[in-house]
């Protein structure tokens, strides 16, 4: 069963999400005026997480290199810049390229939910496509967020501001969570976790 808004914020409050928005922002105050921003926090039935202003980084091509997840190689990402105007921070995602950030909440999943992380339609209908992502039971940190601009035009994703919908699916308990299975992408901190095996 999906979860509703009643129970996101009930869960919030126990450490689920942090930090935690209890309603749909849609404007903050920025420079003394209100500002729009693509929405974050809770909705009906999910939570719109913020992309961190800490890291983003765009995939680039080292001839001669394959990209391998195995032996995944670090010289293959490299920073973005985060750029300020008017409008909010944001970086930069170049036409036809992918990119890894993080979410600003740092997230506890209980042991009979999973999360699903989805693309926001803002983005979607800009040509960015974020990957749905899986949160098993148990897991905790900050998701580092996949996304590819399929468009012919660079792109700017916008950082604390919202950037993917959570929907959180409750089952039966699990027998092995992956707090317990000690998952390799547990206790992820608010920086990009590279590919591991």
């Amino acid at each position: 069963m999906i979860k509703n808004d009643a129970w996101i914020n009930t869960m919030a409050n126990e450490g689920m999400i942090a930090p935690f928005e209890p309603k749909l922002v849609r404007r903050i105050d920025l420079n003394g005026s209100q500002v729009p921003v693509i929405s974050y926090g809770l909705s009906s039935f999910g939570y719109d997480i913020r992309l961190s202003s800490k890291e983003f980084r765009i995939f680039r091509h080292i001839p001669g290199t394959v990209i391998d997840p195995k032996h995944f190689n670090p010289d293959n990402l490299e920073p973005a810049q985060l750029q300020s105007d008017d409008y909010g921070s944001y970086f930069i995602l170049p036409a036809h390229s992918y990119g890894l950030g993080v979410a600003l909440e740092r997230l506890a999943i209980p042991d009979n939910i999973t999360t699903i992380c989805i693309g926001k339609s803002t983005y979607a209908r800009c040509g960015i496509i974020a990957n749905l992502t899986p949160a098993e039971a148990g897991w905790r940190g900050y998701l580092t967020l996949e996304f590819s601009n399929s468009s012919s035009a660079d792109c700017r994703i916008y950082a604390n501001e919202g950037v993917v919908q959570l929907l959180f699916l409750e089952g039966d308990p699990c027998q092995v969570s992956y707090e317990t299975r000690q998952g390799k992408y547990q206790d992820q901190s608010e920086m990009v976790t590279l590919a591991r095996v």
